[in-house]
């Protein structure tokens, strides 16, 4: 049987240190120095099409251009506003 070829993780006193360490090092080589991870994934998120007039696009994107945030985003949170006041 093949024995355990993984290295001593280093101990790190911040965040910061763990991160330039591997910025120059393998993970792979500390393989069995690494706690194993349990998460869960929501991928219930969709995403819609919606056709959209090219002057009001162009005038979306300049919103968004505006306040630094994507098309995407500008849109939802307006969508938002308006179904909040429509109920």
């Amino acid at each position: 049987m093949a024995e355990n070829k993984s290295k001593k993780l280093p101990q790190f006193n911040t965040n910061q240190e763990l991160v330039e360490f591997f910025d120059t090092h393998d993970l792979g080589e500390y393989e069995g120095e690494l706690p194993e991870a349990h998460f869960d994934v929501d991928i219930k998120r969709s995403h819609y099409l919606v056709s959209i007039n090219r002057d009001l696009m162009s005038k979306l994107l300049e919103v968004a251009k505006e306040q630094q945030i994507s098309v995407e985003m500008l849109v939802d949170s307006w969508l938002k506003e308006k179904l909040i006041k429509a109920s």
